[in-house]
């Protein structure tokens, strides 16, 4: 492949300046959100349940700790979404940003739009 295809198979530094801004926000909502989430799993603040019936006690701390596994499932996501935000951002460095992992094709705009971490095109995507 000469330098000439190579250039038209990549995204213009204009386009991963586009990219980097949006990626650039996305951890930062991104960041924002695992922080509440955070908090609201370490959050052992009691919330008044001593003078209940006892049965709604065992309710309520059992709905508690349900919730409190629920969060971490939601910071673990969080945390492996950010990653993957930070990775694209390498890859923008590199000049290999949006670059289908499987077929070498460029991924499409839009869906780099909706999904900015994606490293497969819808075309791969599928082939799964």
């Amino acid at each position: 492949m000469s330098d000439v295809e190579v250039k038209k198979e990549r995204y213009s530094d204009e386009d991963l300046a586009y990219f980097k801004e949006l990626i650039e926000a996305k951890i930062k909502d991104a960041q924002e959100q695992y922080e509440l989430i955070k908090s609201s799993y370490a959050n052992d603040a009691n919330n008044g349940t001593d003078d209940t019936a006892p049965q709604f006690k065992a309710f309520d701390e059992g709905s508690e700790v349900m919730s409190k596994e629920a969060n971490a499932q939601l910071a673990i996501r969080q945390e492996k979404f950010i990653r993957d935000l930070k990775n694209a951002l390498i890859r923008i460095e590199n000049k290999t940003y949006g670059i289908c992992r499987k077929l070498g094709k460029k991924i499409k705009k839009e869906r780099l739009e909706l999904v900015p971490h994606a490293t497969l095109s819808i075309e791969a995507k599928n082939m799964q």
